[in-house]
C-alpha cells in the first residue's frame, strides 16, 4: 500500500556503492547510543561534525561530491565504517523479542520524545523518559510503535543573552537536513490524512524516524491542505493558547489513532505516556463500541 522510494522522502547525497549503507546507519538513531557509531560520523570530518551539532544528515549534505568520493578511498574510514555497519545489520536482523510467543506491538502515544538534539521535539524530563523506553524496547526486541508530533519550530532552547539575562529562542526543524522521513503513500506522496471529529477539516501528514528496530511516528499539520492557524496546530510543543492546546491534544490522540488504522498496524496495548494523547482513548472506545454495534447487526 505505501511507497518506499528513498530519493522522495529523504534528502541526502548519492553515496558511492562501497558506502551506501551509510545512509541506512545515519537515518536510524541507533547510533546515537551506541559510540562506534557516533565515531565513525566523526571521521568523517570533525569540524563539519561538530557544526552540524552531531546530525549525520546536516552533515553529509554539507560535504561536496568529491569529499564523499574520498571516503571510499581512506582505508581508515573505510575499515570503520565496515565494522560499523556489521553491527548495525546484525542488530537490526536480531529476531529475538522479549516474548516468548511475538506479540502485537504496544502503540505509545506520547507528546515529545527526547531522542537526540538533531531531532528538538522535546523539552525535558518526559521527553527523555519516552526517548529512552524506545531505545529500551528496541534492544530488548520488544515491539513497540510509537506516536508523535513533529515540532516545526521544536521547543524553546534557553540560551544566555550578552546582558546576562535568560532567554528563549526557537530551535527550527529543517526537515529535509534531519534523520527523519517521510511516510509515502501508494502513489509516491507524502502520506497525508484527515483527522476526524474536526471541522472545518484538519489534514495532517506523517514522518517517521527509525529508533533501532522502532518505528515512531510523528504528526505535522503544517500542510498546503490546512489554514495558517490550523498549520500551527504541530509547530511548538506545549502551546500557551489554550484553544490550540487542546486541538494539539485531539490530533495527536485521535489522529494518531487513525494513522495507525490507515498504516494497518495492529496492536495489543495502546500506552499513554501522560494525559496529552487522553483522545485515543476515547477514539478506542468509539472503535469497540463501533465493533460491538456491527457484530449484533450481523448477529441479527
Amino acid at each position: 500500500m505505501f511507497a518506499s522510494d528513498p530519493s522522495k522522502n529523504i534528502a541526502i547525497p548519492k553515496l558511492p556503492k562501497e558506502i551506501e549503507f551509510l545512509s541506512d546507519i545515519a537515518l536510524n538513531l541507533w547510533w546515537t547510543w551506541n559510540p562506534r557509531g557516533k565515531n565513525l560520523f566523526k571521521l568523517i570530518n570533525p569540524y563539519l561534525w561538530k557544526e552540524s551539532s552531531h546530525n549525520p544528515i546536516k552533515m553529509l549534505n554539507a560535504l561536496s561530491p568529491e569529499d564523499i568520493a574520498a571516503l571510499a578511498e581512506d582505508e581508515t574510514f573505510m575499515k570503520e565504517y565496515q565494522y560499523v555497519h556489521a553491527l548495525f545489520r546484525d542488530y537490526m536482523q536480531d529476531s529475538r523479542v522479549y516474548a516468548e510467543e511475538e506479540p502485537l506491538p504496544v502503540a505509545y502515544f506520547c507528546a515529545e520524545y527526547g531522542l537526540h538534539h538533531s531531532v528538538p521535539i522535546y523539552s525535558g524530563g518526559l521527553g527523555f523518559l519516552a526517548g529512552d523506553i524506545l531505545k529500551e524496547s528496541s534492544d530488548m526486541g520488544l515491539p513497540l510503535v510509537g506516536i508523535g508530533f513533529m515540532y516545526a519550530q521544536g521547543y524553546v532552547r534557553q540560551v544566555i543573552g550578552s546582558d546576562g539575562w535568560q532567554n528563549g529562542a526557537n530551535e527550527t526543524i529543517d526537515k529535509d537536513n534531519a534523520p527523519i522521513e517521510r511516510v509515502l503513500d501508494e502513489n509516491g506522496n507524502h502520506f497525508t490524512i484527515q483527522v476526524p471529529f474536526i471541522d472545518p477539516p484538519v489534514y495532517t501528514s506523517v514522518w517517521k524516524i527509525n529508533v533501532g528496530r522502532v518505528t515512531l511516528y510523528l504528526l505535522d499539520t503544517d500542510v498546503e491542505q490546512n489554514d495558517p492557524w490550523d498549520r500551527g496546530i504541530s509547530s511548538h510543543l506545549y502551546v500557551p493558547d489554550m484553544n490550540q492546546r487542546l486541538r494539539q491534544q485531539i490530533v495527536l490522540g485521535i489522529g494518531g489513532y487513525r494513522v495507525l488504522e490507515e498504516l494497518g498496524i495492529k496492536y495489543s496495548i495502546l500506552h499513554l505516556n501522560e494525559g496529552h494523547p487522553a483522545f485515543a482513548l476515547f477514539e478506542r472506545v468509539r472503535s469497540f463500541i463501533e465493533d460491538e454495534k456491527m457484530s449484533l447487526e450481523e448477529a441479527i
